[in-house]
């Protein structure tokens, strides 16, 4: 039987990728969809929607209403809208894929909560390369050490709403993990002005925002003499979309509760 698939913000671009990713995935049936009340796309056909001709399946309002057709829900939403979301399959008992970005931390305290009652998978991004990217990023940072600085830019479409970027951010608790520093504390985004020397300390953050960037992200390692880069970019949603599919039939063949991210998935925790 293949595992029954949820979509919240279906019919947002992020959206309809799941949709296409879901329908592709040989192991995964979408059965429901949702976006906002507002929208104008409910009653529509999802399939239809994404490009992939009609699947049955129409876009609704109400994920209550529509939580019993689902093995999973996949969530690429907002972070207030995420966290209701959470909390209505924790009561269903319906697991989770998360891929929103721009919580707080009282937020994803209650995402943890929810993984304490069902599996929940939450990553800042789902793309391979990015997860693998993140172990290159950790291992340079123990290698190199403080004797270089280290800096995140990265680069995403006019329409994003949060910076920096939940992957730059996680990328930037990565490298404070590996030097055995607090981001909290070392983290400067952006500069301006006289700033005066540069803080040997700190992890800096530098946003680009225009165009349709899906998303770019360089971590700069600066030494005296040298200069070492970790890039990856990402020339299509559909990268992330994959990821999260993987994702969903993964933690339908889990038994119990708990938090992962996608280096579980990929078994490289």
């Amino acid at each position: 039987m293949p595992t029954r698939i949820g979509i919240a913000g279906a019919a947002g671009r992020m959206g309809r990728t799941l949709i296409e990713a879901t329908v592709q995935h040989q192991d995964l049936q979408l059965t429901a969809a949702v976006d906002r009340p507002e929208s104008g796309f409910i009653g529509v056909d999802a399939g239809e929607l994404a490009g992939q001709g009609k699947l049955g399946v129409t876009i609704g309002d109400d994920l209550q209403a529509v939580l019993g057709q689902m093995d999973v829900l996949i969530d690429f939403t907002l972070p207030e809208a995420t966290v209701r979301n959470a909390q209505a399959c924790a009561e269903a008992g319906v697991r989770m894929v998360i891929g929103t970005t721009g919580l707080t931390d009282a937020q994803k305290a209650d995402i943890d909560a929810v993984a304490a009652r069902v599996g929940v998978v939450f990553a800042a991004n789902y793309s391979v390369g990015i997860t693998l990217s993140l172990k290159l990023i950790d291992m340079a940072a123990r290698v190199l050490g403080d004797d270089y600085d280290v800096e995140v830019v990265e680069a995403h479409h006019r329409h994003k709403i949060d910076a920096p970027s939940g992957t730059a951010l996680r990328m930037g608790e990565v490298l404070a993990s590996a030097l055995g520093r607090d981001l909290k504390d070392c983290a400067v985004y952006g500069r301006e002005g006289r700033t005066g020397e540069r803080d040997r300390n700190t992890i800096g953050f530098e946003t680009i925002r225009g165009g349709d960037v899906v998303g770019d992200h360089t971590v700069m390692y600066l030494g005296l003499g040298e200069r070492l880069e970790i890039t990856h970019k990402a020339s299509s949603r559909m990268t992330f979309a994959k990821g999260a599919a993987r994702s969903a039939a993964w933690i339908h063949g889990r038994d119990g509760a708990g938090l992962f991210d996608m280096e579980d998935v990929l078994g490289l925790r």
